[in-house]
């Protein structure tokens, strides 16, 4: 008896045209309302459990974009505890002087200029009238020597980052101890 064999190209394209056949039990579906139920639930208990830092503090690098366009400015109370955020952490950007992580510094720079040139008019309401003039020549002279900063720290010169860096960090400490 002479079997036949077919043609062995045409037989593996007829079989591997063909979909795999699955039974229902080998995948099992994934079922929508589980999903929308999990992301339901940690969404709501990732919203309770925000801590009380991030809800008492108004401000950050996270909405800076946020604040920028959609908000409007802070009160003049907030206004002033943001400059002395920013004093703050002017004093801990030493570390990211020292490894000259350049690129880090100019962004935080601007970021804090750009926050500083909201604040220091809206604190200013809360200067005495009397007072006003001297706090405009502080102002001035943190804007400058954070400008100056920020070019040094663009060039980058070392020497002259640090020198600037000093300056401005002496001038918002008068700042800040002009509005305490």
């Amino acid at each position: 008896m002479a079997t036949t064999i077919p043609n062995s190209a045409a037989f593996l394209r007829r079989v591997a045209a063909r979909p795999p056949i699955h039974s229902a039990h080998d995948t099992p579906p994934l079922p929508r309302r589980k999903i929308i139920t999990t992301f339901a639930t940690s969404l709501a208990l990732a919203l309770q459990l925000q801590p009380l830092a991030a809800i008492a503090q108004s401000w950050g690098t996270r909405s800076f974009l946020w604040e920028k366009y959609f908000e409007p400015g802070l009160s003049p109370e907030d206004a002033v505890a943001r400059i002395r955020q920013t004093a703050e952490g002017l004093h801990d950007l030493r570390g990211m002087l020292e490894s000259m992580s350049w690129r880090y510094v100019i962004f935080y720079i601007r970021v804090k200029q750009s926050y500083l040139s909201k604040d220091m008019p809206t604190a200013m309401e809360m200067v005495p009238e009397i007072q006003r003039k001297s706090y405009v020549e502080k102002a001035n002279e943190l804007v400058d020597n954070m400008a100056e900063f920020d070019y040094y720290v663009r060039t980058p010169k070392v020497y002259e980052s640090y020198v600037y860096y000093e300056k401005t960090l002496k001038s918002i400490d008068d700042l800040v101890a002009f509005l305490a």
